[in-house]
């Protein structure tokens, strides 16, 4: 008895009956008695062992049921041609040779279009049978054309024998992805040239033979086709006389190639669709020359001849070339190519968009169009990137440097990956199509065609999408990284000559671009970039750029003399050039610091890692003194030693102190100025020279939390009498908030003993602790140091170093003159006891801001010293109208004078009680004590000096109070102020200076 109800459930072991839904059923008649006799239904097995060889051989197809029902009409059309014949020839060769097996069971199960051309032709499956020396058949794209008649028609046949062959290839692992697109190209190719000789063979008698070439563009012309796409192609002919024969070849060439395999598309032609079919070498090259876009350009990087008059194609694409290399250095270029990939993902339908796998975010138009901008950037200067395909300009890119190797490779796995889905999702129905289906059974069948299988907690369907999106976001940012990085616009605006830096070029470069000495400058260049390291192939992509960045500064030779010292130190680690090459603006912002700041670059040359904070945008803001102090202490922790202690302070100290010079410097510098955003997402402007109270109070913090850490280490290492309180008080530009780069801290240390102790053993306690923290701080190390002063004590130096609270009250009680009163205008607790240090302020409040104001005599006491501090503490020779500290309307007159307000006003005027020059010149104007005019005068000048003050210490790296009035340092200074002509600027610094003379004047001697 028969039980063919069981036999379903046998066949569904081999994959039958899953895209039909029936269990097998359907593959049961196929494969039963009365279809292809390879099943016994009721031994529930195969008819024998060659039918169990093909049953598996289906198994293993992308869709089995497909594969047989494809099968089965084959054989049915066989049988029809050979009289219903009982045994089929094609099944017995598919039993004999394994590799015929193999092949057209793979096209089968993975393209009903061709399967459809199996049935009309099933002589045609003998195209894949194994060669007698057991090799697979040829698939390189070769045209075999057999038998007579219609040429079109036999054209079409041996277009589908020639993609039969290479769809199995692909199928069956016999080509690679890149094998498999050069062979659909040269497919094309030999389609193109046939169709070409068929239409100049349908030229009238009398008609002469044109000299026409069809170039290939786009992915022909680049050697990357797939199995249905238009094929992009352009027509140039030689002469006016051979258009009109011409353009009937190109009409009838495209009318045939239609018929035959795919439509061609000349609408990359000049002026489009709208322009002439076919043009001369001459308009072409004038249309180019005048009227072309920079898409167009673009389009022209994958240009290839590929029929009709070779020679002439060649000659067309070399003419071309010094234009496609030129494109880049167009104002808009590199806008202009990003634009048009923006403009390609809006046109996409929105239902669409995340399954589009060619023209979607993370899809091959990313991958394309990064790799396009930046060959038509880099390769100015570097023919290995001139290559037209997509995955050797890639390879190129990599070698050279252009493109990190991790990220180069992830866009090669991403671009293979997305050219399989879009192969096979086009294979199954020879349609143009790029879009991933939606319906289960598709995306079943997509998944098994691509080899995925189902695995533990996942289905094949899932472990595709799971690989789809990893590849898609990763080639999405990728693109974004690479496409928008803001290096590609400074290497379009350098000229070709200028990317090429052999040693001729490169001394020509170095002299128009102002280098005093181009023979040292080429010597560094030639250290940098000599070898075929790809640290030098990056070198060589960077420095373009970097040289105009220097030449832009006072000194270009001393910015590449700098930049080669950071690179000698950092050069061999791995993420120093990536950082510059991938990194957003951080080349150009290391190009402005290192050629316009002396400071800055010697604390790079110090610490060069600390120029991975140009990177960050929010890494250019200053720590609040919180997370500085937090910091500070809990690396000072770390160490049982004071010595490892305080070294550990006083790097993280470097480190902010590059962190705060290179958002000065770079404040002013336009798209290069940093941008930090507030954890609300807010943009805030970064601190700079353009607000000098923000360098001010940011470099006093890093003092503070300095100071801290020190005088932690200081008290661990020093024995004291328990229950001491210890504080430092700020005074001077510390106290005020008012640091500059190369202050020393001025300060006061006052301790507490505790009850019932000796007073000797605390104040020998306490300083030990001083001394020990001033040793601390002065002990030599490559960090910058941080001198302790604190001369501005009760007795100068003459005066013991610590006092306690008690001694000072009794000292400014009985002894304090009033310009030690004006000097605690700006004492503020710093660090320690701050019990103690309130205390302190409290004590010294009705010093500094004397209730009844000050004496006659005092006031002219206070005149009389600045007098005389003018006169003696004014270098010899120095020039008065320039000098930033002690010159005419700058620091020291507006201090002087603001400090002279507070010491008469401020004990019945309580908004006057504050340590910052500006906040108490503000104050008084509010309080009517300062003409709003003379402050506003005031404010200008403090401002404007002290500005210029650290500037000069930028450009010079050491302190420095005298702006001269001509040379490179006044131009450096000009610069970093963000002004253009150092004489005006200077014009302005006197103008500034002398109101604010006259302002602070009129205040003193109120």
């Amino acid at each position: 008895m028969s039980r063919p109800t069981r036999a379903p459930g046998r066949l569904a072991r081999y994959g039958f009956g899953t895209a039909e839904g029936d269990g097998g059923a359907r593959a049961a008649d196929l494969l039963g008695p009365d279809g292809l006799r390879l099943w016994r239904p009721e031994e529930q097995e195969p008819a024998d062992e060659p039918a169990g060889e093909l049953l598996a051989a289906m198994s293993r197809a992308a869709d089995p049921d497909l594969a047989l029902r494809q099968l089965h009409r084959i054989v049915e059309a066989e049988r029809r041609t050979t009289d219903g014949a009982a045994d089929s020839p094609l099944l017995a060769e598919l039993h004999a040779d394994p590799g015929l097996r193999r092949r057209l069971i793979a096209v089968l199960g993975a393209s009903s279009a061709l399967g459809d051309h199996l049935v009309a032709h099933p002589d045609h499956c003998t195209a894949l049978r194994t060669a007698p020396d057991g090799l697979a058949p040829i698939a390189e794209g070769r045209l075999e054309p057999t038998g007579g008649g219609n040429p079109v028609a036999v054209l079409r046949a041996a277009y589908r024998l020639a993609l039969l062959r290479i769809a199995a290839a692909d199928l069956t692992g016999g080509r690679g992805l890149e094998q498999t697109m050069a062979a659909l190209s040269a497919l094309a190719d030999a389609t193109l040239a046939a169709a070409y000789e068929v239409a100049v063979a349908e030229l009238a008698a009398n008609t002469e033979r044109p000299r026409l070439a069809v170039v290939a563009m786009g992915k022909c012309g680049g050697g990357e086709l797939n199995y249905v796409s238009d094929v992009d192609v352009i027509f140039v002919a030689a002469e006016d006389a051979d258009l009109a024969a011409a353009t009937l070849v190109a009409t009838r060439l495209i009318h045939i190639c239609g018929l035959v395999a795919w439509p061609v598309d000349a609408a990359l032609r000049p002026e489009g669709n709208r322009g002439p079919l076919v043009r001369t070498l001459a308009s072409h090259l004038a249309y180019y020359q005048r009227w072309a876009r920079t898409w167009e350009f673009q389009a022209l990087l994958k240009a290839r001849p590929a029929a009709g008059d070779l020679p002439l194609a060649q000659e067309w694409i070399d003419q071309l070339a010094p234009l496609v290399w030129r494109a880049a250095e167009r104002p808009e270029a590199v806008e202009d190519v990003r634009a048009m990939r923006r403009r390609i993902i809006d046109h996409i339908p929105p239902k669409e968009l995340e399954r589009e796998i060619k023209r979607g975010p993370g899809g091959l138009r990313d991958i394309e169009f990064a790799v396009q901008l930046l060959q038509l950037v880099h390769g100015r200067g570097d023919e290995t990137l001139r290559a037209p395909g997509t995955i050797p300009a890639l390879r190129a890119l990599v070698a050279g440097g252009y493109v990190g190797r991790a990220d180069g490779e992830a866009l090669l796995r991403g671009y293979r990956f997305l050219r399989s889905v879009e192969h096979r999702l086009q294979l199954q129905g020879l349609r143009r199509t790029h879009t991933v289906p939606t319906e289960p059974g598709a995306l079943r069948w997509l998944a098994a065609a691509l080899g995925f299988t189902a695995a533990p907690g996942r289905s094949a369907v899932e472990s595709f999408r799971a690989e789809w999106v990893t590849h898609a976001t990763e080639v999405r940012r990728l693109h974004a990284k690479l496409l928008y990085r803001p290096l590609l616009e400074s290497v379009a605006r350098v000229p070709a000559d200028g990317l090429r830096l052999t040693p001729e070029a490169a001394r020509h470069r170095l002299e128009i671009l102002g280098f005093a000495d181009p023979a040292g400058a080429l010597r560094h260049l030639q250290a940098l970039t000599g070898g075929v390291s790809r640290t030098a192939a990056i070198q060589r992509t960077l420095l373009p750029v970097l040289l105009s960045e220097f030449a832009d500064a006072p000194e270009p030779d001393r910015g590449l003399l700098n930049y080669r010292k950071v690179s000698d130190k950092l050069g061999s680690t791995p993420w120093y050039l990536r950082l510059l090459r991938d990194g957003g603006p951080v080349a150009r912002r290391l190009a402005r610091v290192l050629a316009l700041s002396r400071y800055v670059a010697d604390l790079l040359a110090r610490d060069p890692e600390a120029l991975r904070l140009l990177a960050e945008e929010n890494e250019l803001a200053p720590r609040s003194r919180e997370v500085l102090r937090e910091g500070f202490l809990a690396a000072a922790a770390r160490h049982a030693d004071p010595v490892e202690a305080t070294r550990a302070v006083r790097a993280l100290r470097r480190r902010e102190l590059v962190r705060v010079a290179c958002a000065d410097v770079l404040c002013r510098a336009g798209a290069l100025a940093p941008t930090p955003t507030r954890p609300d997402g807010a943009n805030r402007p970064a601190p700079g020279l353009a607000d000098i109270t923000q360098v001010g109070t940011a470099l006093a913090d890093v003092t503070d939390a300095t100071l801290a850490a020190a005088l932690r280490a200081a008290q661990a290492s020093q024995p004291a009498p328990e229950g001491l309180r210890f504080a430092v008080i700020g005074m001077g530009r510390l106290g005020g908030y008012e640091s500059n780069y190369l202050s020393d801290a001025d300060v006061l240390f006052v301790y507490d003993p505790p009850a019932g102790s000796s007073e000797s053993a605390a104040s020998a306690a306490a300083h030990a602790i001083a001394e020990e923290l001033r040793r601390l701080l002065g002990v030599p190390a490559p960090d910058p140091p941080l001198g302790v002063d604190a001369d501005l004590r009760p007795e100068g130096r003459q005066g013991p170093l610590v006092r306690s609270l008690a001694a000072y009250a009794a000292y400014y009680a009985r002894w304090s003159r009033v310009w030690e009163a004006q000097a605690l205008l700006r004492a503020r607790f710093v660090c320690g006891d701050a019990e103690l240090g309130a205390e302190f302020e409290a004590m010294i409040d009705p010093v500094r801001y004397p209730a009844e104001g000050l004496t006659r005599e005092q006031v002219v006491e206070i005149r009389r010293i600045k007098a005389r501090v003018e006169t003696e503490r004014l270098p010899r020779g120095a020039d008065p109208a320039t000098h930033t500290k002690l010159g005419r309307g700058g620091l020291a007159d507006v201090e002087w004078a603001v400090q002279l307000v507070q010491l008469r006003h401020a004990g019945r005027v309580p908004s006057l009680r504050g340590t910052r020059t500006l906040d108490a010149l503000a104050a008084a104007e509010r309080a009517g004590l300062i003409d709003p005019t003379d402050a506003a005068e005031m404010a200008a000048g403090w401002s404007l000096t002290a500005q210029v003050r650290n500037a000069l210490m930028l450009v010079r790296g050491r302190a420095g109070d005298q702006l001269p009035r001509h040379g490179v340092e006044l131009a450096g200074v000009v610069r970093l102020l963000g002004r253009d002509d150092p004489g005006e600027f200077l014009d302005e610094y006197l103008r500034v200076g002398r109101r604010s003379r006259a302002a602070t004047e009129r205040v003193l001697n109120a």
